[in-house]
């Protein structure tokens, strides 16, 4: 079970935000970007957080909540002024696949450990990349799985958190360590529980 398929129930909490962008002439493509935006300074709180002062974790987690939130409201705010495309879907998947390379990077980099951070960061994208190729070849989308987007933000949100009161390492690792290994293997058990998913609907 994961966090996307309570998306619906949230609708009522955007209003403001998606009336406020809209009162502003703010476009969905437009939030889109500020979405990214948020991820590349996330990740360069992680970044300095690893590097710096464990401070900056706080900060990132506050970044990382709000891509999240954002996230949401770009579409929210597409539907509201009647511009929902295909074209937005596209730059809306791309921007999120950037925006979750740029934070696992900003953490792997804050830490110093680049092979956690490949393995995690290709756990993600496959994540990712197989919900949306089930959509390529005839299924519907799939968001199911151990963790999809909304629960892969709210556990780092969460983490990053955490990271600034528990400092240590704990078996060689940083807490944002651990969190790279969490995001590697669920990631890659999240891509094949959706591989395996769509190749039984197909045959």
């Amino acid at each position: 079970m994961t966090l996307d398929k309570f998306r619906p129930y949230v609708s009522r909490f955007l209003d403001p935000f998606v009336k406020g962008f809209d009162r502003v002439g703010m476009s969905p493509d437009g939030v889109s970007l500020l979405a990214f935006g948020m991820a590349v300074l996330a990740a360069g709180a992680f970044f300095l957080g690893g590097r710096a002062d464990p401070v900056w974790y706080v900060a990132a987690a506050a970044l990382v909540f709000l891509n999240g939130w954002l996230d949401v409201v770009d579409g929210a705010l597409a539907r509201e002024q009647e511009v929902a495309s295909p074209a937005g879907d596209l730059l809306d998947h791309v921007l999120d696949r950037y925006a979750d390379i740029v934070v696992i990077g900003g953490i792997a980099a804050g830490i110093g450990d680049y092979f956690l951070g490949f393995l995690a960061v290709t756990g993600v994208v496959m994540t990712s990349y197989l919900g949306t190729q089930a959509q390529a070849v005839g299924l519907d989308r799939v968001y199911g799985g151990l963790v999809g987007r909304a629960d892969r933000l709210a556990i780092i949100g969460v983490v990053g958190f955490l990271a600034y009161p528990i400092s240590g390492t704990y078996g060689g690792l940083a807490l944002v360590g651990w969190l790279l290994v969490f995001l590697a293997v669920v990631g890659h058990l999240t891509a094949l529980q959706r591989f395996f998913y769509a190749w039984s609907a197909l045959e």
